[in-house]
């Protein structure tokens, strides 16, 4: 049975982060996933990153392996916004560099034992680790509405799930959503051929970066939007310091979050989506097949057949939802409407059982949910682990000093 300081169950930004951050310690590390995979297989062809320049980094301790040191290192020139497989590719450059040795194999199973956990591998090996840092990522907690459920999935799919918009060339579509992913796939399915309309139930679609110049005009853009751009002006600088973030009344943090994640579209998506009809303040209340389509009912009562719905409805984190925690692990940890609640070091009330990534957000804010966060998780991750290993040396220490010592009988 294989024994580590800490396993890692995840390999994209954020599990790879903190991999690096441990490793550059001296922790024996192992960490369980295939690198990059949500982002190669839940994205589609020709997506591109919403996120800027320097909130898209993986973070490692001397901030060597940057976007631009893999543009130099690999001769390439990215352009901006970052294309999806420019990202992919960078990010397992990174882990080629940080974290050579990475198990591709899945964790079946996570579980505590009397001296840290237990995880069970899919092929029944199972490694014994002090710590345990879930980075599972978003792919189970894909939100879809109930009003969808049953519907086969060659007529209703997740945007999770949506991969390759030529396949929808000449098929109508509707997309329902209206933040950045619904808004991007509407344009990637129509310029890939398909006959798209985007239907959202709030009453307009809502761009970032409305006013450009109050972004880009350095002495107000830098008083105005931290580093990350999640968020509005000033309400930013909060969310891009988690550790501040968290201090807050706790309904300033539920206020904030919700601007700071409304569904919105970046405005330089505007000019592709121009000729796609976009129906606002209208849900679907319920669908049905009708052959080998779609029938849609609309909550003004009006109805419609349609090849394929897109669901672009976000994701709600539920931890229940990783299936490799088992049942006895998710009962003896705290958690808030499916957060896990953490320490201000990422840990939960089950000591050595770390979260981070989105599970994150309730007790650090929104910066959580995007790859800017990556780098305060590992650093504050690291610095636990690190503590913790201090603590059990100085307490072997005290045990060695205070041990009876064998007396000797004179001769």
């Amino acid at each position: 049975m294989a024994n580590c300081d800490v396993a890692i169950v995840g390999a994209g930004p954020y599990g790879l982060s903190a991999a690096a951050h441990l490793r550059a310690r001296g922790f024996e590390i192992r960490v369980f996933g295939e690198p990059m995979s949500f982002w190669e297989r839940s994205m589609p062809a020709g997506l591109l990153l919403r996120s800027p320049w320097d909130a898209s980094q993986l973070s490692d301790p001397k901030g060597e392996l940057s976007l631009d040191a893999f543009q130099a290192a690999q001769g390439v020139q990215i352009p901006t916004p970052i294309p999806i497989e420019h990202f992919v590719a960078y990010g397992r450059w990174f882990q080629s560099c940080a974290v050579p040795e990475v198990d591709t194999r899945k964790v079946a199973c996570v579980d505590a034992t009397g001296e840290g956990f237990r995880l069970t591998l899919q092929d029944g090996e199972e490694v014994r680790s002090q710590r345990v840092v879930i980075a599972g990522g978003i792919t189970p907690f894909a939100s879809r509405p109930p009003q969808f459920a049953g519907l086969p999935a060659d007529l209703a799919s997740h945007s999770s799930e949506f991969t390759q918009p030529s396949r929808f060339a000449g098929q109508q579509v509707v997309v329902i959503g209206g933040g950045q992913s619904a808004l991007e796939s509407a344009a990637l399915l129509h310029e890939a051929g398909a006959d798209v309309e985007v239907v959202l139930r709030a009453p307009v679609v809502h761009w970032t970066w409305q006013r450009p110049w109050l972004h880009t005009f350095r002495p107000v853009g830098a008083i105005l939007y931290a580093w990350p751009d999640v968020g509005p002006a000033f309400v930013s600088h909060f969310v891009a310091r988690p550790g501040v973030y968290r201090l807050l009344p706790r309904s300033v943090q539920d206020k904030w979050a919700i601007r700071s994640l409304r569904p919105t579209g970046t405005r330089w998506l505007k000019p592709r989506i121009q000729s796609i009809p976009i129906t606002t303040g209208r849900s679907v209340t319920s669908a049905s097949p009708a052959g080998s389509r779609v029938s849609l009912t609309f909550s003004d009562g009006t109805q419609r057949r349609v090849h394929h719905v897109l669901l672009a409805t976000g994701y709600r984190v539920n931890v229940a939802q990783y299936s490799f925690l088992s049942s006895a692990l998710l009962a003896s940890m705290r958690r808030i409407n499916g957060y896990p609640q953490l320490s201000a070091c990422f840990e939960t009330s089950l000591l050595g059982l770390y979260f981070v990534g989105a599970p994150a957000a309730w007790s650090f804010g929104p910066l959580m949910r995007f790859v800017a966060g990556a780098e305060f998780a590992a650093r504050a991750v690291t610095q636990s682990v690190v503590s913790a290993r201090r603590l059990a040396i100085g307490r072997a220490i005290v045990n060695v000093r205070h041990a009876p010592q064998a007396v000797t009988a004179p001769d």
